[in-house]
């Protein structure tokens, strides 16, 4: 891994400064919907992982998916306990089942995401991976951009739009970004993500703000590829700005990687 200040570019000017200044004062969490019919999704967690410490991020991943991993009995009594550091940069936190025991009377698990910030507060990023239905439990009241996680086959869409829907309705959170498992020379994948997001459109009101494909077969060493560079960039950059601030209306078009 990369050492953690060497891909952290100076600022551009004195007003760019104090907006990292700022931003660099929270953590950034990502929301990823975990999708059963994806067989890669493991794959998908590790490229987001490194596309976010290549940008000089350290990185706390929680798997609270279904299928993750129980949580160490320790992380009951204190999640910082239970986190493994896997590099100076990542850490990792098995967290199955642990978003419901922090749910108050309202039905939020709000409590959860702010558990995490005391446990880890050295992370910048904490990938939150969970169904979203958790997610919406954890993201009530929290801004955020989720991430879909799908492949080029039909179920894996079908749930991946689920999962867009219900945090749209719940959660009243429009746009979201795709990271599709699938293998580089696939044809389908361009077809798959602009279907996706017409749909989100026409029927949600939501945004497909970037997608990106992750290829199994790839070699983990390589370079992330620069779609997904370009989506985690445009992650980070939710909290470059303080709030209150009006952003640019987005485009309402599908992203396309080059």
């Amino acid at each position: 891994m990369r050492d953690f200040y060497a891909s952290v570019p100076a600022p551009l000017d004195q007003a760019h400064g104090l907006r990292r200044l700022f931003a660099a004062s929270r953590q950034h969490v990502v929301p990823l919907a975990a999708n059963p019919h994806v067989a890669f999704s493991g794959v998908v967690i590790d490229e987001l992982t490194a596309a976010f410490v290549a940008r000089g991020r350290r990185v706390l991943v929680v798997d609270a998916a279904d299928g993750a991993p129980a949580p160490r009995e320790i992380s009951l009594l204190d999640l910082g306990a239970g986190i493994e550091d896997l590099s100076p940069q990542i850490g990792y936190l098995a967290a199955r089942g642990l978003p419901l025991r922090h749910v108050d009377t309202r039905g939020s698990a709000a409590a959860f995401v702010d558990a995490l910030a005391q446990a880890a507060p050295k992370a910048d990023v904490v990938l939150l991976h969970a169904n979203a239905g958790d997610l919406a439990r954890m993201f009530m009241q929290r801004p955020a951009r989720p991430i879909l996680i799908g492949a080029d086959h039909p179920e894996s869409i079908k749930h991946a739009y689920a999962a867009c829907k219900l945090l749209a309705q719940r959660c009243s959170l429009m746009t979201f970004d795709l990271v599709l498992a699938a293998p580089g020379a696939s044809r389908r994948v361009r077809a798959i993500a602009s279907s996706l997001g017409s749909c989100a459109d026409a029927f949600l009101g939501a945004l497909l703000h970037d997608w990106a494909v992750v290829d199994p077969a790839s070699d983990a060493r390589s370079r992330p590829d620069g779609a997904l560079e370009r989506l985690v960039a445009a992650q980070l950059a939710l909290d470059e700005v303080p709030p209150g601030t009006a952003f640019a209306a987005p485009v309402r078009a599908v992203c396309t990687p080059n």
